[in-house]
């Protein structure tokens, strides 16, 4: 195929050639804010957190600003031991950060307290470094192979010791029937009961969906059944608009919260005031957490309760039932299975006749023993 030359029917321009391996400055303001909408917001908070923590601890620890080069696998280990705690033979946990950086960091606010950090934080921290590494273009400490190494043997000193990951208490039938009972306190109520039912029953919705649902989101089909509809979420960032639907107690519920604070347009679940006076501003993803811990305490449930025991309590409880994983997942939309099974198995467990075995046996004697007796009455 031949190239066709239309210089000459080209305007002269005045702008200066850019270098094809270079990406203009706005080009690059433009990208960083594509990165940026395209991140949900929660998102964006735990990576500013994360690196502002790299920041403060490097200072101290190394007198070096985040930034300025690449950090070699060292560093990366470091901190690792800096922050898991590892037991001693005398059987007390210990940690590496010397006490006065660690006041200084708590000091700084980028640390809530003295001591050693969660698993589950410093895996986070380390994966912020990591695409903080990529983003400059630099080789990511975080791929080293002694630092995987290093990970993965201290998670498995920890699980030994008994400092397993904590999870949050899944809200399975029970705990929901029990948080629905206290909504009975006016137009509050109502509306919590709305949420928490759309949440759970609505395949297990992530507090960053439930906030950013609108009320044009939702519709009507008879008195028993409403849809609402999914844009992007946390795994599903294509922008397809999916709905979901909402049956029997779910559905009436919502039709309760909307008929007695009707709305054109919005946030679908809306802050009150007091009076009941609902407001035009939507929820914040921290009161949905709060919302969920404050019913559990006036519910009275012992557990670690937080908005993501809506999510895990619909897999755990459909697990119970015997609902089949690939509609569990079609309502939940969970990408991985090994991410869901976890839950699932938990709750079809309870149900299994595996964990019967000596009550099964115990009756099966018995009847072997009845039967004994009534054969030597004939």
């Amino acid at each position: 195929m031949n190239v066709i030359d239309i210089t000459d029917q080209l305007p002269l321009v005045d702008e200066t050639p850019l270098d094809l391996h270079v990406l203009a400055t706005n080009a690059q303001e433009a990208a960083a804010a594509f990165v940026a909408a395209g991140t949900a917001a929660n998102t964006v908070r735990s990576y500013r957190s994360a690196l502002a923590y790299w920041s403060a601890w490097l200072q101290l620890r190394y007198g070096q600003v985040l930034g300025d080069a690449p950090l070699p696998p060292t560093v990366a280990i470091q901190f690792v031991l800096d922050h898991l705690s590892r037991p001693l033979e005398n059987g007390t946990w210990v940690h590496l950060l010397p006490p006065s950086i660690d006041a200084a960091l708590v000091a700084a606010r980028v640390k809530a307290q003295l001591g050693p950090l969660a698993f589950n934080t410093v895996s986070h921290r380390l994966s912020v470094l990591g695409k903080w590494h990529r983003i400059k273009e630099w080789d990511s400490p975080c791929e080293a192979p002694a630092l995987k190494t290093l990970l993965r043997d201290a998670r498995k000193a920890q699980a030994r010791q008994g400092l397993s990951v904590r999870k949050k208490t899944a809200i399975v039938l029970e705990p929901l029937q029990a948080l629905l009972a206290t909504c009975s306190d006016g137009m509050r109520g109502v509306r919590d009961r709305a949420l928490l039912l759309l949440a759970w029953s609505g395949g297990g919705r992530r507090r960053s969906e439930v906030v950013g649902l609108q009320v044009g989101d939702v519709r009507q089909l008879d008195a028993d059944t409403w849809l609402y509809v999914l844009g992007a979420t946390k795994t599903d960032t294509g922008g397809v608009r999916r709905e979901k639907p909402l049956r029997g107690p779910a559905a009436q519920a919502l039709s309760a919260w909307l008929a007695v604070a009707p709305a054109d347009a919005g946030p679908l679940f809306r802050r009150l005031y007091k009076g009941g006076k609902v407001s035009t501003q939507g929820l914040s993803t921290d009161q949905i957490a709060r919302i969920v811990q404050r019913r559990a305490q006036l519910a009275g449930l012992k557990g670690d309760w937080a908005a993501h025991s809506l999510r895990s309590g619909f897999v755990t409880e459909a697990g119970r039932q015997g609902i089949p994983l690939g509609e569990v997942m079609a309502m939940t939309e969970h990408r991985s299975v090994s991410t869901v099974m976890g839950y699932f198995q938990a709750g079809s467990l309870l149900s299994s006749r595996a964990t019967t075995l000596m009550a099964t046996a115990e009756n099966n004697a018995g009847n072997v023993e009845t039967t004994a007796a009534s054969d030597n009455c004939v």
